[in-house]
């Protein structure tokens, strides 16, 4: 692995701890007088550390960007469009394994969190659909992915860094979803040979996720509260 991705990896976990210690000062000059502050001004410093984290990695990554190569769009597209219902596949299919199997309830509680602080502030909606996705596809599959498939074979390296993938997202119930998604834009990567493909597919499931809990959440939990009805009327019923 070269020094500038070990420089891009550091990024990421820098961005990912800066909270902590950027918050903890505030409060030590009594910046905050409510909890809801302090809580907007979490987010606001999510919003600007994936930014910065952002910036800093296209920086490093400048000589791994061959604008002089040329690549088969049409592939391309057709792969980025398939992947994105590749990974919305991958996700149902563990979803159900987690439901029917292990008992998991299918709802993300880190999805859940993330969709409150939405609300809070909808400038939230860019990190999740757009910026997050492109770090992780750079960091979990360029980087991690990438080095350990120059070492091992495709499933050894999918595994292990979707493994990876799925710890970070730090909802330890949804491990599977999260590996399935993992392993899903890692064979899109090894496809195309192009991490465009499993960030756009990234970019487009996450936008699809949030858009649908963001603009059709009172639908949503008018369809939850109809289905919780039925069960209950049709559990009633011995057969």
């Amino acid at each position: 692995m070269t020094k500038r991705y070990w420089y891009v990896i550091l990024t990421y976990v820098l961005m990912q701890l800066s909270g902590y210690p950027v918050l903890y000062a505030l409060m030590k000059m009594n910046a905050f007088s409510t909890r809801s502050e302090l809580v907007t001004a979490n987010i606001y410093w999510t919003i600007i550390s994936f930014i910065l984290a952002l910036i800093i990695t296209l920086l490093l990554l400048r000589p791994d960007m061959n604008m002089r190569k040329k690549y088969n769009w049409s592939k391309l597209i057709t792969w980025a469009i398939l992947g994105v219902f590749m990974a919305l596949l991958a996700q149902g299919i563990a979803s159900n394994i987690e439901t029917n199997v292990f008992g998991v309830n299918p709802e993300s509680e880190n999805t859940q969190n993330i969709m409150r602080l939405v609300e809070v502030v909808p400038l939230l909606i860019a990190v999740v659909s757009i910026i997050g996705p492109i770090l992780e596809e750079v960091v979990f599959r360029k980087i991690i992915f990438g080095s350990l498939y120059g070492r091992s074979n495709f499933f050894i390296a999918a595994i292990i860094s979707s493994f990876i993938f799925a710890l970070v997202h730090q909802d330890f119930s949804h491990l599977l979803v999260y590996m399935a998604m993992g392993l899903t834009f890692a064979f899109l990567y090894v496809k195309t040979s192009s991490i465009l493909v499993p960030i756009f597919a990234h970019v487009s499931m996450n936008t699809f996720v949030v858009m649908m809990q963001y603009v059709f959440k009172d639908d949503i939990e008018k369809y939850i509260e109809q289905q919780e009805k039925l069960q209950q009327i049709f559990g009633g019923f011995q057969l």
